[in-house]
């Protein structure tokens, strides 16, 4: 039997963890985690054919997103160019997904430049941005799952393990923001950026980092309701054997 408290308890942290599932998933299907902006290129149509591709080097996309107010997430890329060249005033945003091998490809000191030498730290940092939210979802799914058995089992002991994995959960999504923060900072060290050109983080990078508490809010209310039930359960037993 579970108390009325740890009961309210349980219930809240399955909010907070479905809020958390959804705004990363949000988060990590959107392009709005990252934003630039600048002057009008002239050359948009040289800059759009090096942005496109499955096969384009990070310097080449890099340079589109910088100098075509583009658009930068975990798994997609997006810039602003007219559509047609009759009418450069209709603004349309064409986007492109990174590729498996693109997010596994090596970074270099120059961006695309092999000669340059790998990147080391950015190589694992854009790796990690990648696999870490993966990670955190697949938690917090394993978490669920073991939580329907717990309440099909009608035992409250499996929601410390529970509350185990929301922590790991909410610590790789704040490690993926850390990462993609870092990445772009140190990108941004070894470019060169058009003048006047202003950039910052949006509104998807602002989700996942809200994720990040939410989880970690539902692993203490779990990780209290089984330490909280286990102690009541404890004295309750010394009472009766007394």
């Amino acid at each position: 039997m579970v108390d009325n408290r740890y009961a309210t308890a349980l219930v809240i942290g399955s909010v907070l963890s479905l809020l958390a599932t959804v705004y990363l998933s949000v988060a990590m299907g959107t392009h709005h985690w990252y934003q630039y902006h600048s002057q009008p290129a002239s050359n948009y149509s040289d800059l759009q054919k090096k942005f496109e591709g499955e096969d384009v080097n990070e310097g080449n996309y890099s340079d589109a997103l910088f100098r075509l107010n583009g658009t930068l997430g975990l798994w997609w890329r997006c810039i602003l160019v007219p559509k047609h060249l009759k009418e450069p005033d209709l603004i349309v945003t064409k986007c492109q997904a990174f590729t498996l091998p693109q997010q596994w490809e090596t970074k270099y000191n120059s961006p695309g430049n092999i000669k340059s030498g790998e990147d080391l730290l950015r190589t694992y940092l854009w790796k990690c941005q990648f696999l870490l939210p993966l990670v955190s979802v697949g938690l917090v799914f394993l978490a669920a799952l073991i939580g329907v058995c717990a309440c099909l089992c009608r035992s409250i002991t499996p929601t410390l393990f529970v509350g185990l994995l929301h922590l790991l959960a909410g610590l790789c999504s704040l490690a993926t923001v850390c990462c993609f923060l870092t990445g772009m900072h140190l990108l941004h060290k070894i470019s060169q950026l058009p003048e006047g050109m202003d950039y910052s983080p949006s509104w998807s990078l602002f989700l996942a980092l809200v994720s990040s508490p939410l989880q970690i809010m539902a692993a203490a209310l779990f990780i209290w309701a089984a330490r909280s039930q286990r102690q009541h359960y404890t004295r309750m037993t010394a009472y009766r054997v007394a």
